[in-house]
């Protein structure tokens, strides 16, 4: 990590490029339209995450999702606070997202790309704006204080068993290489100066939890850092699966484009971002852990009681005038699921196409609806791409992360796989379920509720792609729905949310006389195609005997 002077400012991001600090961020937001200020009193133990919750349940589509910023928070005993809290500003729409990486949502595969592999080294700056305000020893403790100061939201009113961060980076080093980790993970209010984190264990462990280990082995308590609001390119790395020893703001740093700006932490050895809203710095007990739960997690189901991590809270440093960040998680569609969704599906893309060489592969879309992405991956195929090639892809997806595919179905290039109905609609008719399904054991069970479970679980593969000409999907041709569609709108009828399909096409099953036959019925002149069918009667044939095998016969034996 280079150092700079005290002077460097944030004024050094390239021109146009993303915000680098997070109130930035909100501005741009706001500028854009994409930003809802509340004023009236919202209480954040009962009423604040709820309300954010409709926006996601409440059938809206996508481009009317907005952030919010509460700047009236109340809690359930009365307090007031004065410290604003927004939710949703990170991700709740990908357009939201894209607004934090300061490019154009289609632009974002390959600035992920590009930054891990052309990483950006931080330089540290003293002064932050992150240490504006330091509360340490005494200033932690007592009615209100510490922790309690803060508008933390609770995600699950009715379940949860604490106020919870949410959009956290918590920040940890490696003990041996000294190479730092940052991960989002959530953390419980405790008391005022002490928290419950949760780093996930299981599935090769999160970097944060690998770091514990060592610290575990060594008898020493892990230093760690939880910041709560900084540069989006910089919270954004903290849920991608990037190596766990690729420093997370170099990568961040090449999003960007210029070098993320780090400062000492004040009471532990930890480099923090020095623009950030909030950090929380503590040391967490290298042995003993403590009850942590009830919490709604992202896979949709309540997260009972779990022994986990303990952090003592050693100080908490902010800035003058900060704003609190949290996120919507627990069932998806949600906000936690479009951050990752927006970056995963790409990174799953780009392995297919690019590491894998599967040339075939059009998309890949990780169901997020209820399932929260990682279990139900659909990948879409050119027409006439080799089945081999199909089912290499399948297996590619199922197997790039051990958390992600446990049901795989490839689709050709006419479904939409955002579409389920859609996708149904390919299993029910293109796969056979002796030839096209394939189980494979031996898989981690993955994130989801532990009650119940096993301690393995399977991968459903299925290809549910065209294996040949099928008839015309049976709606009217693209030219008379467009036609109808614009006496529709003519007439002032109720507003239309097509959803492919919405009009019929050939699946190469159809010949150039059932061509004529549909065009002379459009203009009426239907008795034509009778008087030719009336010639080709045939008898000693039963119903419904397909008239291309007969008639083929014919040519045969002539």
């Amino acid at each position: 990590m280079l150092d700079v002077s005290a002077d460097a400012r944030r004024s050094e991001r390239p021109t146009g490029g993303p915000p680098l600090d997070f109130q930035a961020h909100l501005a741009a937001l706001e500028a854009q339209g994409l930003l809802l200020r509340i004023d009236r009193p919202i209480n954040k133990d009962t009423e604040l995450h709820p309300l954010v919750r409709w926006q996601f349940q409440g059938g809206l589509a996508e481009a009317q999702c907005r952030a919010f910023l509460f700047t009236n928070v109340v809690d359930g005993a009365g307090r007031r606070y004065d410290m604003p809290v927004a939710v949703g500003a990170l991700a709740a729409t990908p357009q939201i997202y894209a607004v934090g990486m300061g490019r154009p949502v289609e632009e974002i595969e390959a600035a992920w790309t590009n930054a891990i592999a052309n990483p950006i080294a931080p330089v540290t700056v003293t002064s932050p704006p992150c240490q504006e305000v330091v509360i340490t020893g005494a200033a932690l403790r007592g009615a209100g204080r510490g922790l309690a100061s803060l508008p933390v939201p609770v995600s699950t009113p009715g379940f949860d068993a604490a106020p919870y961060f949410t959009a956290t980076l918590c920040v940890t080093r490696d003990p041996d290489s000294g190479v730092q980790n940052m991960g989002t993970y959530r953390a419980a209010l405790k008391a005022t100066d002490r928290l419950g984190v949760r780093m996930a264990a299981r599935i090769g462990g999160a970097g944060g939890y690998l770091h514990w280990q060592k610290y575990k082995k060594r008898g020493e308590p892990m230093p760690c850092a939880i910041v709560i609001g900084c540069a989006p390119v910089a919270m954004f790395t903290g849920g991608m699966k990037l190596a766990i020893d690729l420093d997370e703001m170099a990568v961040a740093g090449g999003l960007a484009g210029a070098p993320i700006r780090m400062a000492k932490a004040v009471t532990v050895d930890l480099n923090v971002p020095a623009d950030a809203e909030i950090v929380i710095e503590g040391l967490i007990d290298p042995e003993l852990l403590e009850p942590e739960g009830p919490f709604g997690e992202s896979h949709g189901h309540v997260a009972l009681e779990d022994f986990n991590m303990s952090m003592q809270v050693t100080a908490i440093t902010h800035r003058k005038s900060p704003v609190l960040v949290s996120i919507i998680s627990q069932v998806t569609p949600s906000e936690s699921s479009v951050l990752k969704k927006v970056a995963m599906e790409p990174l799953f893309f780009t392995h297919l196409r690019r590491n894998l060489s599967i040339k075939g592969v059009r998309r890949v879309v990780l169901h997020e609806p209820l399932s929260n992405l990682r279990k139900v991956i659909f990948v879409q195929y050119a027409q006439g791409t080799p089945r081999t090639e199909v089912w290499r892809g399948l297996h590619g997806a199922a197997t790039l992360l051990a958390d992600c595919g446990k049901i795989c179905i490839a689709v050709s290039e006419d479904i939409d796989p955002t579409n389920t109905d859609a996708v149904f609609w390919s299993l029910a008719y293109r796969a056979h379920m002796g030839d096209d399904l394939h189980v494979v054991p031996h898989r981690s069970g993955g994130h989801g509720p532990k009650t119940g479970r096993r301690s393995g679980d399977s991968t459903l593969l299925i290809d549910a792609t065209l294996k040949g000409p099928m008839p015309p999907l049976a709606l009217p041709a693209r030219p008379f729905m467009e036609r109808a569609r614009a006496m529709w709108e003519e007439l002032g009828l109720p507003a239309l949310k097509p959803q492919p399909p919405w009009h019929g096409y050939s699946l190469g099953e159809w010949d150039d006389a059932w061509e004529r036959y549909a065009a002379r019925t459009v203009e009426g002149r239907w008795q034509e195609s009778g008087g030719e069918t009336f010639a080709r009667r045939r008898g000693g044939l039963t119903p419904e005997t397909p008239v291309r095998e007969v008639e083929a016969k014919g040519r045969g034996k002539a």
